[in-house]
Parts: C-alpha cells; sequence; structure tokens
C-alpha cells in the first residue's frame, strides 16, 4: 500500500470517528455539569410539588343503570297482550340509551334543582389561598394570614338559593361582601353596588334577585357570584366535567355513569339525581304511552255503547212484532262467525287508527294491518254469500241478533281493557333500574401525585440537557490540549490535571486560615506536583537556545492558575538543585506573597522607583535555592513602571544571581504588562486552563504577543479533568509514585 492511499484511508477513519456519535463525550459533559443538572432537575421537581399543593383534587363518582326492554313484560303493560300490541314493542338501542343520559331532558332538571348554575365561592389569596384554605380544618374561621382579611383563608361557607340578574349580567363576576350581623353587599365588575340584603331574606332590586340562606365569613370577606345559562352549565358536565355515559361490555345492557367533580360531597348528589331523572323519565315515557291509549279507550267507550243499546232495542221490537225469532243451528254458526270476524275487523280498525298518529301508511306495521283486515273483509264476503241464500225473515233475525252480539262483546272487551290499563297505569316500569347508586372514590382521580413528580422530574433532565446544549452552543470552549497544538501550532509542555487539595489549600489560605503552604511542599505526591516535574525537564531544553535564563509565565485571561504554575513550578526547580528566583510582576493584583506568609511591601515598585535595593527586595523561602520578588506598593501607572529601564536592570541582575528566574506576569489580553516584560525573558509559557478559552482568545493572546515582539515557546495545560477526560477522550492519567519513612 502507497503513502498516498494510507494517508486516504487515515483521514476517512478521522472522518468517520467525527460523524460517530461518541458517547464518552456525552458522559463527561454530563458528568461537568453534573450540578447544574441537579439543580434544575431539583427546581423543577420543586415546581412538581407545588403544582401538587396548589392543584384542586378531582374526585370522581360511578354509578351503574341497567337497561332491558324485557322487564317491561314482565308485568304491567306486558301483561296486556292486545292492548302491548297497540302500544308497540320496538326495543331501544343502548346507544339511544346512553345518548338519552347525555341529553338536556336529563340533565337540565338536575342543573335546576341543584343550582348548579348559581356560583357561589370565597375569594382567596392568589395561587396558593385556595390550598391553604382547602386545607383548613374545622369549623371556625382561619385568621387572616399577612393581614390580608378580604380573602377567605379557611371554613368560609355561602349558600345560594336563588339568584336572578338582568341579561348584560348573566355569566358575570359578581362580588359579595360580607357584612356585620349577617349582612351583604352585592357589587358588579365595576364594583358599582347592585344591592344590599340580610342573611335568610329575599333581596330585590329591580331585575337583580338574591336570597342567601348562610353565610359565614368575617366582615369584609369577598365571595364571587357567577348566574350561569342552563346550556353552558350542561355543555361543561359533558365536555369538560368528566361526565359520561357508556355501556360497559358489549351488549350487557350494563351502563356505567360517571362524573367527575372538586366537591366530593356534592358529586355523589349530582350522580344520584342524574341516575333517578333517567329512570323517573323512563317509567314516566311508558306511563304516557298508556295514559294515551286509555283515553283513546275512553273515547270509543260512549260510541259503542250507544250502538249496543240501539242493537238491542232493534232486536227486542223486531222478535215483539215476529214473535219468536229462533234460528237454526247452521244459521246460529255463521251468525258467529260473522260476529267473530266484525269484531276482529274493528278492534284492527281501531289499532290503524291509533297507529295513524305515528306512522305513515306504508310503514310496515301498517301494511300488516291492512293485509290482515283485507282478509278478514274476503272471509265477510264469503259469509255474506251464506246468508243470502237464507229466508228473509231469517235473514233480518240474523242481522239483528248479530248486531247486538258484536257490540256487546266489543263493548265488554273495551271497557275491561280500560280497566286493566287503568291498573296497569298505576303499576307501570320501565326498562331501566339502578344497580349501583352512586359512590365516590376514596383518593381523587387528579391530580396523580406520583405522576406529577415522575414528569417533573424527567422535564427537569431535558430542560438541563437543553440549557446545557445551549451554553455549549454559544460557549465553545478548549477541553483538549491536542486542539491547541493542531490549531495553534505551538507545542504544550505540561498538562496539570485537576487538583482538589489545592482548591481546598487556596480557599483556606485566602480566608486567613492557612499561610506558607504550597502543595508542591506540603503534598509533593498530588498529580498536579507530578505534572510540574515533566514540565521542569522541558524547561531546562526551552531554555537552551535562550540568551537568558528567565521564564515569563502569562495567560489569555485572569484566574487560569498561572500564578499556581509559577510558585509550584519554582519549588521543584529548586528542589532539584537549581537556584530560582519567582518575581511577581503582576503589580496591579499579585498574591504569591500570601502563599509565602510574606508582606507585599518591598518588592518590584519600590526596586523600580529607585527606594529600596536588589538586597531589600529578595526575600528568601523554606525551599533551600528559592527566593522570591514581591510587588511591593500597587502603583497608580504599573504598565510605565514596568517600561522603566530600571525593570530591565533588575531583571539582569537577578540573571547573574540565580539559574532561573519565573516572572509571574497579568493576562495579555487583558493588559500590555506581559508584552513589555517578554522583552526582557528568555522564553515565555502561556497558560491556558481546561474548559476556559475558546481557541480564538488562545489564538488572540498569542497574537498580541507577537505583535510585540514576544514569541511564545509553548503552552502548560491547567486544571486538566482527568476523570471527565477519561470518558471524553479516552485520556489516562497514571501516577507513578513511592512513598517514604523517614528514619
Amino acid at each position: 500500500m502507497s503513502a498516498d492511499q494510507i494517508n486516504a484511508a487515515s483521514s476517512a477513519i478521522a472522518e468517520d470517528s467525527e460523524d460517530e456519535i461518541n458517547l464518552g463525550e456525552i458522559f463527561a459533559t454530563l458528568l461537568e455539569y453534573k450540578w447544574l443538572i441537579a439543580a434544575v432537575t431539583f427546581f423543577v421537581s420543586l415546581l412538581g410539588a407545588f403544582y401538587l399543593y396548589i392543584a384542586t383534587p378531582v374526585y370522581q363518582a360511578d354509578a351503574l343503570l341497567q337497561w332491558d326492554d324485557k322487564m317491561v313484560g314482565g308485568g304491567g303493560l306486558g301483561a296486556l297482550k292486545d292492548v302491548s300490541a297497540m302500544l308497540g314493542g320496538d326495543a331501544t338501542a343502548t346507544a339511544a340509551q346512553t345518548e338519552i343520559l347525555n341529553s338536556r331532558m336529563v340533565l337540565g332538571p338536575v342543573v335546576d334543582k341543584l343550582k348548579l348554575n348559581i356560583v357561589a365561592e370565597a375569594k382567596t389569596f392568589p395561587l396558593i389561598g385556595k390550598a391553604i384554605a382547602r386545607r383548613h380544618d374545622g369549623n371556625e374561621l382561619a385568621s387572616p394570614l399577612f393581614g390580608l382579611s378580604g380573602y377567605a383563608w379557611g371554613g368560609e361557607r355561602i349558600k345560594v338559593e336563588t339568584l336572578d340578574v338582568p341579561k348584560p349580567l348573566l355569566e358575570e363576576n359578581l362580588t359579595l361582601v360580607a357584612g356585620t350581623g349577617g349582612q351583604y353587599q352585592l357589587f358588579d365588575k365595576d364594583d358599582n353596588k347592585l344591592l344590599e340584603g340580610r342573611v335568610g331574606q329575599a333581596a330585590v332590586k329591580g331585575d337583580t334577585h338574591l336570597f342567601v340562606s348562610e353565610l359565614n365569613a368575617r366582615p369584609g370577606t369577598r365571595f364571587r357570584l357567577v348566574k350561569l345559562l342552563e346550556q353552558d352549565v350542561i355543555a361543561f358536565l359533558q365536555e369538560q366535567g368528566g361526565y359520561s355515559a357508556k355501556e360497559r361490555g358489549k351488549q350487557s345492557g350494563i351502563i356505567e355513569v360517571t362524573l367527575k367533580h372538586t366537591d366530593a360531597a356534592l358529586l355523589p348528589v349530582i350522580l344520584d339525581e342524574i341516575i333517578n331523572g333517567y329512570v323517573r323519565q323512563n317509567v314516566e315515557y311508558h306511563s304516557a304511552e298508556a295514559e294515551k291509549t286509555l283515553k283513546f279507550l275512553e273515547s270509543q267507550l260512549p260510541g259503542l255503547k250507544t250502538q249496543m243499546e240501539n242493537a238491542d232495542s232493534a232486536f227486542k221490537q223486531y222478535r215483539q212484532s215476529k214473535g219468536s225469532a229462533d234460528l237454526a243451528i247452521e244459521t246460529q254458526g255463521v251468525l258467529t262467525s260473522i260476529v267473530d270476524v266484525d269484531k276482529q275487523t274493528i278492534q284492527l280498525q281501531q289499532q290503524r287508527d291509533e297507529l295513524r298518529q305515528q306512522f305513515t301508511p306504508e310503514h310496515p306495521r301498517m301494511l300488516a294491518l291492512d293485509a290482515q283486515i283485507a282478509r278478514l273483509k274476503s272471509k265477510r264476503g264469503q259469509l255474506d254469500g251464506r246468508v243470502g241464500n237464507l229466508p228473509a225473515e231469517q235473514q233480518t233475525a240474523l242481522r239483528l241478533q248479530r248486531d247486538l252480539e258484536l257490540y256487546t262483546k266489543l263493548y265488554t272487551e273495551m271497557l275491561n281493557n280500560a280497566q286493566q290499563l287503568r291498573v296497569s297505569k298505576a303499576g307501570t316500569v320501565g326498562e331501566a333500574r339502578i344497580i349501583d347508586s352512586a359512590a365516590v372514590d376514596s383518593k381523587p382521580v387528579s391530580p396523580k401525585g406520583a405522576l406529577i413528580l415522575a414528569v417533573a422530574f424527567i422535564l427537569g433532565l431535558l430542560l438541563s440537557i437543553v440549557i446545557i446544549w445551549v451554553i455549549r452552543s454559544l460557549r465553545v470552549m478548549v477541553e483538549d490540549p491536542d486542539k491547541i497544538e493542531k490549531q495553534i501550532g505551538l507545542p504544550v509542555y505540561a498538562t496539570i490535571p485537576h487538583s482538589k487539595t489545592e482548591v481546598d489549600l487556596a480557599r483556606e489560605i485566602k480566608h486567613g486560615k492557612k499561610k506558607g503552604e504550597l502543595l508542591a511542599i506540603d503534598y509533593p505526591e498530588d498529580d498536579a506536583v507530578e505534572s510540574l516535574r515533566s514540565l521542569r525537564t522541558t524547561i531546562h531544553f526551552a531554555l537552551l537556545d535562550a540568551d537568558k535564563g528567565s521564564l515569563l509565565i502569562t495567560g489569555p485571561a485572569p484566574g487560569i492558575g498561572k500564578s499556581f504554575i509559577s510558585k509550584n513550578l519554582g519549588v521543584v526547580l529548586a528542589q532539584s538543585g537549581k537556584r530560582v528566583a519567582i518575581i511577581d510582576a503582576d503589580l496591579r493584583k499579585g498574591h504569591i506573597h500570601r502563599e509565602f506568609d510574606m508582606a507585599r511591601e518591598i518588592g518590584v515598585s519600590e526596586y523600580v522607583s529607585g527606594t529600596a535595593s536588589l538586597s531589600d527586595i529578595v526575600k528568601s523561602t523554606p525551599v533551600e535555592g528559592l527566593s522570591v520578588v514581591t510587588t511591593g506598593q500597587r502603583p497608580p501607572n504599573p504598565s510605565e513602571l514596568l517600561m522603566h529601564a530600571h525593570f530591565g536592570e533588575l531583571l539582569e541582575q537577578l540573571g547573574d544571581l540565580f539559574d532561573i528566574l519565573i516572572v509571574d506576569a497579568p493576562p495579555i489580553l487583558a493588559v500590555s504588562d506581559a508584552a513589555i516584560i517578554g522583552r526582557h525573558t528568555g522564553a515565555t509559557l502561556m497558560v491556558a486552563r481546561a474548559g476556559k478559552h475558546p481557541i480564538r482568545e488562545i489564538e488572540q493572546a498569542v497574537k498580541r504577543l507577537g505583535q510585540a515582539g514576544v514569541q511564545v515557546k509553548g503552552f502548560v495545560f491547567n486544571d486538566m479533568d482527568t476523570v471527565r477526560q477519561r470518558y471524553r477522550y479516552g485520556y489516562h492519567g497514571y501516577v507513578y509514585s513511592y512513598s517514604y519513612k523517614q528514619t
């Protein structure tokens, strides 16, 4: 394989690696922002818990009905076979019954009876007031919080029996303010007084009528009153109130009725009233059918009675005029047949007349009755033919006796049917019956605490991830030292791992709890110190080509740990037998003197200004071979002071006394001091901190020094989290050390 092919294959592998989802990178990022994730998740979960506290619990009640059209046949009208045919026997589908349960016919009377179209509730403090009032225990009024006595805080009660308002005030929020001695005032939404009244007495003013039967509240407590339209309350129950009626099981005839409400005490009352009203209307429907049939029969009875009496009178007169008018046995048979046919024909005709009020002539039932009547008329025609062969005297006697028997039978049967209908009407039952009356669940159906908290927890995690994504998108920081080498082209001489010990030590020194302690002195086996020892070797080679044995340490921005590098690097260099001096040239914010438990005064500022000699400013430390030059008094013009010829002379004189000078300078992007100092040093190291700078900031820092004629030798990558990088880039930090005991 050629070199070009190898390079192409390597490029393809690198591109594939970039396109793959780096789970280690994701895990490392989450680990880096773990406290942000914990804080956001906790906050959102806290919001979920707060919602559970203020949310009004919703309870659910259910009831069971059975619908079966066979129940009607078991008694009452069902026992009257002749009459039931006239009442009709079509079964109503269960689906139709569920629609009836949802209809205004059933729900409307419930709204009127229970006054569900009148809203009367105490006004509570926004957001948390209702939750506080709901948790008040006892009948005594709760003490007002924050001195806000106009709000209800628990124990307040109001019961409004009547509320009638003009049309413009329908569905408008009215305010009732409780007074002393049971008095109250009613205001509209613009605080215009509508009327005044007293509990237990009707208050009327114009078109506004109000009757309050109960009011228990402190004077000044406000209540919200609203008169709703009946259809709006019904629509609310049907759409948002959780009211439903559905069949339980296919073709079971069992209807389950459920209702949700915030008032657990009122909930079963509403549902029981609904199902009782449904059963009542079902019975009334069948009772109305019986009443209708009874009225029809009673309207026919007087006519039949008259016809019967006329037929009896005519037959008696004929017998008196002719003497005995006994019929032959054959003629008696014909008479019986004619009477039966005529009776059936009249009964069918009566049924047809009644059904004409409900059905058209083309209806199957109407067509069936017409066919039966036609067959009876045909049979009657045959019987009339037989009668025509009889003698005239026999025909007349037959006709008169036929009329008498026919009208007598019809009248007697209709009279009996009317009496049976009266009895049946009193004992009418419907197809519906209540199996289980309303029962309320002991626990609210919403809000569901465990579900709300779980959702809030998940939303908190998702929100924290979104926040992290936004932060990472807006601030692309350098996390990998390889990125500096690739994009800037300068070597990274050392990678200093994060040291928790140094963080704790710096905090204690800042607060004055410890003095004169350094990581390289008190914790020589720390990983960060070990990395500085590797930097010590690199610095030796970096200064080989330099004409001066001095090293400038700076960085792009504050807070990157350059002073930490300077002082601890000085210690490890001195421990190797070198004579080292640390010069704190950060005349603005230098603090190296604190770590060595020295005074700031008598330092660089005093020497440059000519008020102190070299021997005055060089201060020894407990570390053999290591000396420190502090900043001295803070000057008003640090940059001008560093540009003075005395500062260059200071570094030259110190260079003659020490093997290596470490000059700690301010960040280059903040001030120009580092560029001034860099002209007098042999090499310059730039300190970059992991996750602190975008690559453009580091590039700008190098460019700024280059413009001043100061070339950066390389970088020290500080505060790298090796645990995080292990997941992100597969980086592993190894520590090879030993421990010893003093004898």
